[in-house]
């Protein structure tokens, strides 16, 4: 079997997933990694995630296929010099930050664009960490590839090709275009749903009724205001000239709403939500975006005690894990009463069809 070395700066959730998966499809591979913690280097030794566990970026790099600059995307930019003297002409030096511009720029500044092609796998969770890779974690998953300038074709073919071998979906994409999509449909939403929350906030009566009365539907849409404040710190500062472009376009958007509002157009405001609904239906389900998935159900169930044990004890007995289970007081926009969520699409499709059999009436998530 082919005989490859990889290496990684950084064992975090993402570089961890990816290391993970490698050692799954390529048990033959050999990995060194780098990072800052040693108890993770620990870690995945011990998992036998990988081979030669760095203390420093030294020697063990020499003689990579691929290197993977997996810190944070600071972090990853301030990385290339270090990564000059363990460079050769087969070698491929990607990152995985979700912000390319700036590391692009570096890396013709440094001469080094015949080595780098960008990349960003579009997954992640709420949990960080090496504890918390999998290696299915980038399977179905976007896994964006911003090649340099002058980077071999054959060398972007090589990358894709191993990106599709780890199970997830290779897109090439030019860098600056990469970063006024992803500031469109991530780093965007991300903005709106922080200060929407801050907005409620703010405007909450002194008994904080906004605060109880929120429906499940502005949990939902809001969700990702729980996101990293120093991850998105740092995405909003790398990216900062696109999302400010992108927050103008969207709050003349908004603009152009609030007009219809005020000039009464009801069919202006029909339109709105028409065509909004329209589009979001036509959008694909299949593979992960920029934004995790939520896996949720609603389910009627009687008023009654030990209604929600009943149903926990019959996923619990088939091996389907609840991240969350509760109640939805507020049900104008949810219909079932009892809202569930799981942790991946597995388990929620096993977890419909079984509720299904055992006769309960089960809302999917739309």
């Amino acid at each position: 079997m082919e005989h490859k070395k990889i290496g990684f700066v950084g064992l975090g959730l993402i570089g961890g997933s990816i290391a993970k998966a490698v050692r799954r499809y390529y048990p033959e591979y050999e990995i060194v990694a780098f990072d800052l913690n040693k108890e993770t280097l620990a870690l995945a030794t011990r998992e036998s995630v990988i081979h030669v566990a760095c203390t420093a970026i030294d020697d063990n790099f020499k003689n990579c296929d691929y290197i993977f600059l997996c810190a944070p995307v600071v972090s990853n930019t301030d990385c290339l010099k270090q990564m000059i003297p363990y460079l050769h002409d087969g070698l491929i030096l990607t990152d995985v930050g979700s912000v390319k511009t700036p590391i692009h720029e570096e890396v013709a500044r440094l001469g080094l664009s015949s080595y780098f092609i960008g990349a960003h796998p579009m997954a992640g969770s709420e949990k960080s960490g090496f504890s918390n890779s999998r290696p299915i974690l980038i399977e179905n998953a976007y896994f964006i590839l911003t090649p340099s300038e002058y980077v071999a074709k054959e060398k972007v073919d090589a990358y894709s090709a191993f990106a599709e071998s780890l199970h997830a979906i290779p897109i090439v994409l030019d860098y600056r275009t990469h970063d006024r999509v992803t500031g469109t449909i991530s780093h965007l939403p991300h903005i709106i749903a922080a200060s929407l929350v801050n907005f409620v906030r703010d405007t909450d009566t002194d008994d904080e009724l906004m605060k109880h009365l929120a429906a499940g539907g502005f949990k939902d849409i809001t969700r990702i205001a729980s996101s990293s404040p120093t991850m998105w710190q740092h995405i909003c500062i790398q990216n900062q000239e696109n999302i400010s472009r992108i927050l103008d376009e969207y709050i003349t958007a908004l603009t152009r709403a609030k007009e219809l509002l005020n000039d009464a157009s009801g069919q202006g405001i029909y339109d709105l939500f028409d065509s909004s609904a329209n589009y979001r239906s036509s959008m694909p389900d299949g593979s992960a975006g920029p934004i995790k998935k939520a896996f949720l159900l609603y389910c009627d169930i009687p008023d009654e005690a030990g209604a929600i044990a009943t149903i926990a004890t019959i996923l619990a007995s088939n091996g389907i894990n609840i991240k969350n289970i509760g109640i939805t007081h507020n049900r104008e926009f949810e219909e079932g009463v009892l809202k569930i969520e799981f942790y991946d699409e597995n388990a929620y499709d096993r977890a419909a069809e079984l509720l299904k059999r055992h006769r309960y009436i089960i809302y999917g998530r739309s």
